[in-house]
Protein backbone atom coordinates (compact mmCIF):
# COMPACT_ATOMS: atom_id res chain seq x y z
CA UNK A 1 0.00 0.00 0.00
CA UNK A 2 2.94 2.45 0.67
CA UNK A 3 4.65 1.65 -2.48
CA UNK A 4 1.44 2.11 -4.17
CA UNK A 5 0.81 5.29 -2.53
CA UNK A 6 4.14 6.70 -3.31
CA UNK A 7 4.07 5.45 -6.74
CA UNK A 8 1.09 7.28 -7.47
CA UNK A 9 2.48 10.74 -6.56
CA UNK A 10 5.37 10.15 -8.67
CA UNK A 11 2.72 9.47 -11.62
CA UNK A 12 1.16 12.62 -10.62
CA UNK A 13 4.48 14.45 -11.09
CA UNK A 14 5.22 15.57 -7.85
CA UNK A 15 9.25 15.43 -7.24
CA UNK A 16 11.55 12.77 -5.98
CA UNK A 17 12.27 14.70 -3.15
CA UNK A 18 9.12 15.86 -2.33
CA UNK A 19 8.10 12.02 -2.56
CA UNK A 20 11.17 10.88 -0.22
CA UNK A 21 9.48 13.81 2.21
CA UNK A 22 6.40 11.74 2.38
CA UNK A 23 8.29 8.83 2.62
CA UNK A 24 9.98 10.04 5.89
CA UNK A 25 6.91 11.45 7.36
CA UNK A 26 5.29 7.61 7.84
CA UNK A 27 8.43 6.22 8.96
CA UNK A 28 8.34 9.01 11.87
CA UNK A 29 4.54 8.46 12.24
CA UNK A 30 5.44 4.83 12.42
CA UNK A 31 8.13 5.19 15.09
CA UNK A 32 5.90 7.14 17.07
CA UNK A 33 2.88 4.27 16.69
CA UNK A 34 5.75 1.62 18.10
CA UNK A 35 6.35 3.82 20.96
CA UNK A 36 3.20 4.09 22.08
CA UNK A 37 2.13 0.99 21.03
CA UNK A 38 -0.48 1.20 18.83
CA UNK A 39 1.62 -1.05 16.33
CA UNK A 40 4.15 -3.34 16.24
CA UNK A 41 6.78 -3.43 13.33
CA UNK A 42 7.47 -0.34 10.63
CA UNK A 43 6.64 -1.65 7.07
CA UNK A 44 8.12 1.60 5.72
CA UNK A 45 11.43 0.03 6.61
CA UNK A 46 10.77 -1.94 3.83
CA UNK A 47 10.55 0.72 1.11
CA UNK A 48 13.45 1.97 -0.56
CA UNK A 49 13.82 5.89 -0.55
CA UNK A 50 13.41 6.90 -4.06
CA UNK A 51 16.75 8.13 -5.82
CA UNK A 52 17.23 11.87 -5.40
CA UNK A 53 18.35 13.63 -8.36
CA UNK A 54 21.82 14.96 -8.12
CA UNK A 55 21.75 18.76 -8.89
CA UNK A 56 24.53 20.87 -9.68
CA UNK A 57 24.65 23.91 -7.49
CA UNK A 58 23.94 27.43 -8.94
CA UNK A 59 26.90 30.13 -8.46
CA UNK A 60 27.84 33.03 -10.57
CA UNK A 61 30.56 34.02 -12.05
CA UNK A 62 32.78 36.45 -11.13
CA UNK A 63 32.01 39.39 -13.65
CA UNK A 64 28.47 39.17 -12.43
CA UNK A 65 29.13 38.67 -8.59
CA UNK A 66 31.02 42.22 -9.16
CA UNK A 67 27.59 43.38 -10.57
CA UNK A 68 25.76 42.28 -7.40
CA UNK A 69 27.88 43.87 -5.17
CA UNK A 70 28.06 47.08 -6.72
CA UNK A 71 24.59 47.29 -7.24
CA UNK A 72 23.03 48.79 -3.68
CA UNK A 73 23.01 52.29 -3.78
CA UNK A 74 25.25 53.11 -1.20
CA UNK A 75 23.87 56.37 -0.92
CA UNK A 76 21.55 55.49 0.98
CA UNK A 77 21.22 53.89 4.26
CA UNK A 78 19.06 51.22 3.48
CA UNK A 79 21.95 50.33 0.72
CA UNK A 80 24.66 50.56 2.56
CA UNK A 81 23.23 47.71 4.92
CA UNK A 82 22.62 45.48 1.47
CA UNK A 83 26.18 46.14 0.23
CA UNK A 84 27.64 44.92 3.57
CA UNK A 85 25.22 42.13 3.97
CA UNK A 86 26.19 40.83 0.07
CA UNK A 87 29.61 41.51 0.59
CA UNK A 88 29.82 39.65 3.86
CA UNK A 89 28.07 36.36 1.98
CA UNK A 90 30.51 36.49 -0.71
CA UNK A 91 33.36 37.21 1.42
CA UNK A 92 32.71 34.57 3.84
CA UNK A 93 30.14 31.83 2.63
CA UNK A 94 28.35 31.98 5.69
CA UNK A 95 24.58 30.86 5.63
CA UNK A 96 21.79 32.84 6.01
CA UNK A 97 20.66 32.07 9.94
CA UNK A 98 24.70 32.55 10.35
CA UNK A 99 24.42 36.45 9.23
CA UNK A 100 21.51 37.05 11.06
CA UNK A 101 22.56 35.98 14.35
CA UNK A 102 26.22 37.98 14.00
CA UNK A 103 26.68 40.80 16.46
CA UNK A 104 29.29 43.74 15.80
CA UNK A 105 31.26 41.63 18.83
CA UNK A 106 31.69 38.94 16.66
CA UNK A 107 33.45 41.32 13.83
CA UNK A 108 37.47 41.84 14.59
CA UNK A 109 38.53 44.52 11.89
CA UNK A 110 41.74 44.56 12.46
CA UNK A 111 42.69 41.41 11.33
CA UNK A 112 39.21 40.84 9.33
CA UNK A 113 38.03 37.90 11.08
CA UNK A 114 34.97 36.94 12.84
CA UNK A 115 32.97 35.12 15.04
CA UNK A 116 30.50 32.41 13.48
CA UNK A 117 27.56 30.67 15.31
CA UNK A 118 26.74 27.65 12.76
CA UNK A 119 23.90 24.98 13.28
CA UNK A 120 23.90 23.33 16.60
CA UNK A 121 25.67 26.53 18.25
CA UNK A 122 29.07 25.20 17.02
CA UNK A 123 31.09 28.26 16.33
CA UNK A 124 34.16 29.08 13.84
CA UNK A 125 36.31 32.00 12.79
CA UNK A 126 36.48 33.15 9.30
CA UNK A 127 38.38 35.63 7.52
CA UNK A 128 36.79 38.45 5.53
CA UNK A 129 38.48 40.80 2.34
CA UNK A 130 39.12 44.65 3.05
CA UNK A 131 36.00 45.32 0.35
CA UNK A 132 33.75 43.70 2.99
CA UNK A 133 35.36 45.36 6.28
CA UNK A 134 35.16 48.90 4.18
CA UNK A 135 31.36 47.52 3.76
CA UNK A 136 30.76 46.74 6.94
CA UNK A 137 32.52 49.89 8.73
CA UNK A 138 29.76 51.75 6.55
CA UNK A 139 27.09 50.14 7.99
CA UNK A 140 28.14 50.55 11.11
CA UNK A 141 27.92 53.95 11.03
CA UNK A 142 25.17 53.96 9.07
CA UNK A 143 23.34 51.41 12.09
CA UNK A 144 22.83 54.41 15.02
CA UNK A 145 20.06 55.90 12.15
CA UNK A 146 18.19 52.31 11.97
CA UNK A 147 18.38 52.05 15.80
CA UNK A 148 15.37 52.86 18.07
CA UNK A 149 16.38 54.51 21.35
CA UNK A 150 16.44 52.08 24.22
CA UNK A 151 15.72 49.44 22.20
CA UNK A 152 18.64 48.03 20.04
CA UNK A 153 18.43 44.17 19.74
CA UNK A 154 21.96 43.55 19.60
CA UNK A 155 22.24 42.38 16.55
CA UNK A 156 24.84 43.49 13.41
CA UNK A 157 22.02 43.64 10.59
CA UNK A 158 18.56 45.54 11.24
CA UNK A 159 15.68 46.01 9.66
CA UNK A 160 14.53 49.56 8.90
CA UNK A 161 11.99 49.89 12.06
CA UNK A 162 15.26 48.80 14.30
CA UNK A 163 14.36 44.94 14.73
CA UNK A 164 16.39 42.10 14.22
CA UNK A 165 16.40 41.37 10.14
CA UNK A 166 14.00 38.55 9.18
CA UNK A 167 15.34 35.27 6.91
CA UNK A 168 12.51 36.01 4.87
CA UNK A 169 13.34 40.20 4.40
CA UNK A 170 17.35 39.36 3.85
CA UNK A 171 16.19 36.88 1.07
CA UNK A 172 14.02 39.41 -0.91
CA UNK A 173 17.05 41.48 -0.92
CA UNK A 174 19.86 39.14 -1.86
CA UNK A 175 17.09 38.17 -4.47
CA UNK A 176 16.53 41.38 -5.85
CA UNK A 177 20.30 42.49 -5.98
CA UNK A 178 20.73 39.24 -8.25
CA UNK A 179 17.92 39.59 -10.12
CA UNK A 180 18.69 42.80 -11.32
CA UNK A 181 22.22 42.07 -12.65
CA UNK A 182 21.58 38.31 -13.67
CA UNK A 183 18.71 36.29 -15.00
CA UNK A 184 19.91 33.43 -12.74
CA UNK A 185 16.74 31.40 -11.68
CA UNK A 186 17.95 30.73 -7.69
CA UNK A 187 18.97 33.98 -6.39
CA UNK A 188 19.09 33.18 -2.76
CA UNK A 189 22.27 33.79 0.24
CA UNK A 190 22.77 29.86 -0.42
CA UNK A 191 23.39 30.95 -4.13
CA UNK A 192 26.34 33.77 -3.15
CA UNK A 193 27.71 30.83 -0.74
CA UNK A 194 28.14 28.26 -3.63
CA UNK A 195 29.74 31.39 -5.43
CA UNK A 196 32.31 31.89 -2.62
CA UNK A 197 33.54 28.16 -2.73
CA UNK A 198 33.37 28.14 -6.39
CA UNK A 199 35.54 31.06 -6.74
CA UNK A 200 38.06 29.24 -4.41
CA UNK A 201 38.41 26.33 -5.81
CA UNK A 202 38.52 27.91 -9.40
CA UNK A 203 41.43 30.10 -8.14
CA UNK A 204 43.64 26.84 -6.56
CA UNK A 205 42.50 27.11 -2.92
CA UNK A 206 42.53 23.45 -1.75
CA UNK A 207 39.36 21.71 -0.73
CA UNK A 208 39.98 20.81 2.64
CA UNK A 209 40.80 24.40 3.30
CA UNK A 210 36.96 25.42 1.63
CA UNK A 211 35.31 22.97 3.71
CA UNK A 212 36.95 24.38 7.10
CA UNK A 213 35.87 27.56 5.59
CA UNK A 214 32.31 26.38 5.75
CA UNK A 215 32.04 24.01 8.35
CA UNK A 216 30.21 24.35 11.39
CA UNK A 217 31.64 21.71 13.66
CA UNK A 218 35.19 22.93 13.71
CA UNK A 219 36.80 25.39 16.33
CA UNK A 220 40.06 27.16 14.84
CA UNK A 221 42.99 27.21 16.31
CA UNK A 222 45.48 29.92 16.25
CA UNK A 223 47.29 27.67 13.53
CA UNK A 224 44.33 26.57 11.97
CA UNK A 225 43.22 30.51 11.06
CA UNK A 226 46.39 31.46 10.04
CA UNK A 227 46.35 28.86 7.67
CA UNK A 228 42.93 29.63 5.99
CA UNK A 229 43.53 33.09 6.04
CA UNK A 230 46.95 32.37 3.86
CA UNK A 231 44.40 30.43 1.39
CA UNK A 232 42.01 32.69 1.60
CA UNK A 233 44.14 36.35 0.78
CA UNK A 234 46.03 33.77 -2.00
CA UNK A 235 42.83 32.63 -3.57
CA UNK A 236 39.53 34.45 -2.70
CA UNK A 237 38.56 37.24 -5.78
CA UNK A 238 38.54 39.73 -3.27
CA UNK A 239 40.86 38.34 -0.25
CA UNK A 240 43.55 41.33 -0.80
Amino acid sequence: MIRRFLGALLDQGMAKRSVARKLACLRSFYRYLNKRGGVAGNPTTLVATPRLERRLPSFLDEQTVALVLDHPDRSTPEGVRDAAILELFYSTGMRLSELLSLRPADLHMSDRTLKVTGKGSKQRIVPFGRKARTAVQAWMRARTSFVVPGNDPGTLFLSVRGKMMSPKSVNVLVNRHIGAVSELQKKSPHVLRHTFATHLVNRGADLQAVRESLSTTQIYTHVGIDRLKKVYAQAHPKGA
